[in-house]
């Protein structure tokens, strides 16, 4: 053991960190029951002692020997507690690093709770400016003034920023006017809100935050700390609205029927030139792929999923004993059953396409009109997946195989529920290798042949038509679009 610091034992470190872990938790707005964590300003006071606390403890080990040697043992005594699959993901990056920068850790942590309240950021804004008064009191004589100096110092960073703001909604705003094209990339992001320690708090009550004691150490200008980082929150915010603005452009002229792609305009020329040219069939055909394309277009660019893809991509990040415990808390009875496990599915599936969903949308609005029939297209895409296909999901994505078997365990024979999410999201979200996908083109299968089955999207047998423009035909379309004409350049982005 090198440890060296000459007041604390690695050991009884330890045990106050695991008592911050707790407090960070809290911090990040929930408690573990899910309930709001309740914060006074008195509370948000200790909570940045704490911060103080762990900067002085590194600063007085960096005048002691073998300082490099005891942060590596730190390290790996830090490494061992958050490999547990129980210690909670948004904080799964704890270290040394992150210790001895600890004030801004944890004012992090409380400053971009979400949904940051008023009444929280009033109370976080009011501990902070009592903290830098009494520690100006300690070593100015008018610390007040000198307080508001400081604070003018500041007025500069926000006036800049206003009208750095201002000059980005005015350009979005005369750029939605115009109606000019856009190309959005569409991200996918989410702040963790760690749920798995147990904390010590009365829902109703105020929190007791235990501060460890300090010796000496300053605080250091908290008010200009969450100055800064209101600044940051700003300046992406201001990015999140314009990619929204971006992505509501984009869905505003896919659901005007607009096509995308530089084979609409070709066709449109020629249809300007001859229209005698064109086969009546062929014209039914793309119609129809147009719509398909454009609705399930629309079906990934809803707020609604994208809201759906970043919480699914924070669920299934965490280790599986732990997205799994987000799953059985939920209450299903009779009455809610399905409803509930519709859910579950379709956040299941998007949690299987959460790291490759703007490759997905790039995919879908560049892949070009194809003439084979829709029976065609099937056989294909039969042939493909029954003959041991491994080119889009490789049976080795640990993160897809857990979430689709507990899928297909919890759908058991209840296929249904696929039939009543987009078509892209089962054709892009389960692998070529499972039950489920093969269970799936058994249902398209006994659907084609007009086989007696639960399931019904169409009624192209009965009325003696072939599947051109129904549902069926929309869903063996996507399935080709994906593992057909998708598979090479999807796989070759998954593995990146």
């Amino acid at each position: 053991m090198v440890w060296s610091h000459p007041d604390i034992s690695l050991e009884d470190l330890l045990n106050l960190i695991k008592g911050f872990v707790d407090i960070l938790i809290m911090a990040s707005g929930y408690q573990s029951s899910g309930l709001p964590a309740v914060w006074d300003a008195q509370n948000m006071r200790k909570a940045m002692q704490w911060g103080l606390f762990f900067e002085d403890v590194f600063s007085r080990l960096r005048g002691v020997g073998d300082y490099q040697d005891s942060m590596k043992e730190l390290d790996a005594a830090l490494l061992a507690m958050t490999s547990n699959p129980y210690f909670p993901q948004g904080i799964a990056n704890l270290s040394s690093a992150n210790l001895s920068k600890a004030r801004e850790f944890v004012l992090q942590h409380l400053f971009h709770a979400l949904p940051l309240r008023d009444a929280h950021l009033s109370t976080l804004m009011t501990a902070a400016v009592e903290m830098d008064l009494n520690d100006l009191k300690e070593r100015e004589y008018d610390c007040l003034n000198v307080y508001l100096d400081k604070l003018k110092l500041e007025n500069t960073s926000l006036n800049l920023v206003t009208e750095m703001k201002v000059s980005v909604n005015n350009s979005m705003i005369s750029h939605h006017n115009d109606h000019s094209p856009c190309h959005a990339q569409a991200l996918c992001g989410s702040v963790c809100n760690p749920c798995a320690a147990e904390d010590s708090v009365d829902p109703g009550s105020p929190l007791i935050v235990s501060s460890p004691k300090l010796n000496g150490c300053h605080s250091a200008d908290y008010s200009k700390q969450i100055i800064q980082e209101i600044l940051k929150r700003q300046t992406a915010v201001s990015c999140i609205s314009s990619i929204e603005m971006g992505l509501n452009l984009l869905s505003e002229s896919l659901l005007c029927g607009k096509c995308v792609g530089s084979d609409c305009t070709r066709l449109d020329k020629r249809l300007n030139c001859d229209t005698s040219q064109l086969d009546e069939s062929l014209l039914v055909e793309f119609v129809a792929w147009s719509r398909w394309r454009s609705k399930n277009l629309s079906y990934l660019l809803d707020k609604k999923t994208i809201r759906m893809v970043s919480g699914a991509n924070l669920i299934f990040s965490a280790p599986k004993v732990q997205w799994l415990q987000v799953f059985e808390r939920l209450q299903i009875s009779a009455e809610n059953r399905d409803n509930v496990l519709l859910e579950i599915t379709e956040l299941s599936l998007l949690g299987c396409i959460a790291n490759r969903w703007n490759c997905l949308v790039e995919h879908l609005m560049s892949v070009s009109y194809f003439p084979p029939t829709i029976s065609k297209q099937y056989h294909e895409v039969h042939n493909l997946l029954h003959g041991g296909s491994r080119l889009l999901h490789p049976k080795g994505e640990i993160e897809e195989n857990g979430i689709i078997d507990h899928l297909t365990g919890l759908l058991g024979g209840q296929l249904h529920h696929l039939w009543k999410l987009s078509p892209i999201l089962p054709a892009a979200a389960v692998p070529s290798w499972s039950t489920l996908l093969k269970l799936y083109l058994n249902e398209i299968e006994a659907q084609l042949k007009g086989n007696s089955s639960l399931i019904r999207c169409c009624s192209c047998i009965q009325d003696g038509k072939e599947h051109k423009e129904c549902e069926l035909a929309e869903r063996i379309w996507c399935l080709y679009i994906i593992h057909i004409r998708g598979s090479l350049p999807m796989n070759s982005i998954s593995s990146t």
